[in-house]
């Protein structure tokens, strides 16, 4: 394990989120690496220090009471001219979120936090953050998709959907064999300039579903299912730039995005 990746668990590994194989590597690393084990000692007094802390307030007397009063006597006491108004403000409102709507692009994307996807989003950007160690990105190095598609025949029971996005601004960089969620899956490897985006894929029972984002400890994490093929796409870029990522690989016809 390296540092930048230590450091990038490290929370999650004082609150115990790590599956038994990361904690290990943390454990190995933190006795290897005395910068990391500096900066795990302070966090830790930290975590301790708000742990001990009394930082609980009793909300004063007046807000309580505010709180407990029976909302008709506030209503009772609304002026006319805000009576009026509310209509207005509620129609205003209404529009506001129909224009919304009305301007949102034709395949939409639900945000999810991490915490309320779990032990995935945990999984798929652990295997980001590994194949990023010297020699584990890629098994086959090619920015041509006939080169890296028949690479995976016969390794895989299905045949991985390749594309080449260089015009796009997202150039092929290759491929290799890796394990997700219980299968054994297709990686493609494209770069945003100097940020690696992997897109994982395998087949699903599921004929579509649309993208779904989730943001993960600094990652942005993009899954949707299309033909019945689950695809994953992971990267540290923006979310902005991995959505545009994943419209030009699902658009057949795709066009360089505007700068």
């Amino acid at each position: 394990m390296m540092c930048h990746e230590a450091r990038l668990l490290l929370h999650a590994y004082l609150d115990n989120e790590l599956d038994a194989a990361q904690s290990v590597a943390m454990d190995r690393h933190l006795h290897d690496c005395a910068a990391c084990a500096v900066l795990h000692a302070d966090y830790l007094q930290l975590q301790q220090g708000f742990a001990r802390a009394s930082l609980y307030r009793n909300a004063p007397d007046t807000l309580r009471a505010q709180w407990l009063a029976p909302t008709h006597a506030v209503s009772t006491q609304q002026p006319r001219s805000a009576a009026r108004r509310a209509p207005v403000a509620v129609a205003l409102a209404a529009g506001f979120a129909a224009a919304l709507i009305l301007a949102a692009p034709a395949w939409l994307y639900t945000l999810h936090r991490g915490d309320e996807t779990g032990q995935p989003m945990a999984e798929i950007v652990s295997s980001h953050i590994r194949s990023m160690q010297p020699q584990h990105l890629m098994d086959v190095v090619s920015t041509d998709q006939h080169t890296v598609k028949p690479w995976f025949a016969g390794k895989l029971d299905f045949s991985p959907r390749v594309k080449e996005l260089a015009e796009q601004g997202f150039p092929l960089a290759g491929g290799r064999l890796d394990a997700l969620d219980g299968h054994s899956v297709a990686a493609l490897i494209y770069k945003r300039r100097l940020h690696v985006i992997n897109l994982y894929q395998w087949p699903d029972s599921v004929s579509t579903a649309a993208p779904v984002v989730t943001a993960w400890h600094g990652y942005t994490v993009i899954q949707w299912t299309d033909a019945r093929m689950r695809y994953v796409a992971v990267s540290d870029v923006s979310t902005s730039e991995l959505q545009q990522f994943v419209q030009a690989f699902r658009d057949d016809n795709a066009s360089p995005p505007m700068r």
